[in-house]
């Protein structure tokens, strides 16, 4: 994922694309943000699996501002929101369907052999592992405790 973002970055750079070429130096800063809080602590550099989480919560933010920018009536600002998530998201894997997830849910449910609420959490770590980044766990959580329920 850091490789593709690097190189995504230089194209932009040498397509002289400025919104893009911004909002890829700041996932850069991020992560290397990341990487220097991560040695201070002894640990090694950010993983893929460490970066999704990262663009995911830089993605939710943009959207928060959207909104408010939207709400506010100031479309130019917005604009600039709408293109960095749409950047944002071509280093994030593809979302699941409501169907997708429901199915995947049942499958988790019957791979942990969880038969009530207080297995919730064992449902919620096997889709963590299965699907990371693939599915809105706040969203998810509520569906898991209804077919466990």
């Amino acid at each position: 994922m850091r490789e593709a973002i690097g190189e995504a970055y230089k194209t932009a750079m040498k397509a002289g694309d400025k919104r893009r070429t911004a909002t890829l130096r700041s996932i850069n800063a991020a992560i290397k943000d990341k990487d220097i809080e991560a040695r201070g602590l002894g640990k090694e550099a950010l993983s893929d699996a460490d970066i999704l989480p990262m663009l995911q919560k830089m993605v939710k933010q943009r959207e928060e501002s959207l909104a408010i920018f939207t709400q506010a009536g100031r479309e130019d600002l917005a604009v600039v929101e709408r293109e960095e998530i749409a950047i944002l998201n071509e280093f994030l894997p593809k979302g699941m369907s409501e169907a997708e997830i429901d199915t995947a849910i049942r499958d988790a449910i019957a791979k942990t052999g969880a038969v009530g609420g207080k297995d919730m959490g064992k449902v919620i770590a096997a889709l963590k592992a299965e699907y990371p980044g693939r599915i809105d766990f706040g969203k998810a959580s509520a569906k898991v405790k209804a077919a466990l329920g």
